[in-house]
């Protein structure tokens, strides 16, 4: 239900228990906090190489095989 991002709706959190509704959101606390993580990560990145362009690491020569067939 979480990593819909629909949430929790008011009577299943009622009605969850204390311990597992703590658990809960400790759990989505930390997915958070590795998001935000990731996300800075990304930023300052961004920030230190602003001209530089992330590219595949793809060699077109051993993708496409450009040879043509030969008749025998």
């Amino acid at each position: 239900m979480f990593h819909g991002n629909g949430g929790y709706d008011w009577h299943t959190l009622y009605n969850m228990p204390i311990w597992l509704r703590n658990f809960t959101f400790k759990k989505i606390e930390e997915w958070y906090e590795k998001q935000n993580e990731a996300n800075n990560a990304q930023s300052n990145m961004l920030k230190n190489n602003p001209k530089e362009i992330a590219r595949p690491n793809i060699n077109p020569a051993n993708v496409y095989n450009a040879s043509v067939p030969t008749k025998k």
